[in-house]
């Protein structure tokens, strides 16, 4: 059974995107705002958040989005969660869900200590309703420490 997700928020496109192409590649940059409502913390994507997308001419496409989450943590602080989330594909064999790797910075005291520290995996879903990014500790198992 897969574990609770940590942070689930839902993006919303947010303007036109900006498209180039050259002999070398092309570049996708994609606007977006959205929400977060989970335990850990609610608010919403600050509409400023922009998806990057790089394909290679061997058809890598590496995902980059960045973007500020603002609103309450789970003690209804004030706070702000900085994200940056990266993920690699192969346009030939992109496969949903699509799995991401996110880093963390904020400025609550209640979630620094545990999203600065711990390690994560973003997974992204097409749902009835869109676009939903699910945001999972990841659980060590086996020798070594937590």
């Amino acid at each position: 059974m897969k574990k609770e997700p940590v942070l689930k928020i839902k993006i919303e496109a947010n303007g036109e995107s900006v498209h180039m192409k050259c002999e070398a590649g092309e570049v996708d940059m994609i606007p977006f705002k959205g929400y977060v409502d989970c335990p850990l913390f609610h608010g919403i994507v600050v509409p400023c958040g922009v998806d990057t997308q790089v394909v290679n001419a061997a058809g890598v496409r590496h995902m980059s989005a960045r973007y500020m989450l603002v609103g309450k943590d789970e003690d209804g602080q004030d706070a702000s969660i900085y994200v940056e989330n990266n993920g690699w594909f192969d346009d030939a064999a992109r496969t949903m869900p699509f799995h991401t790797v996110p880093t963390f910075l904020t400025d609550s005291e209640k979630l620094g200590p545990y999203l600065h520290r711990n390690q994560f995996i973003g997974e992204g879903r097409i749902e009835e309703d869109g676009l939903w990014i699910y945001f999972y500790e990841i659980e060590h198992t086996g020798g070594g420490t937590k």
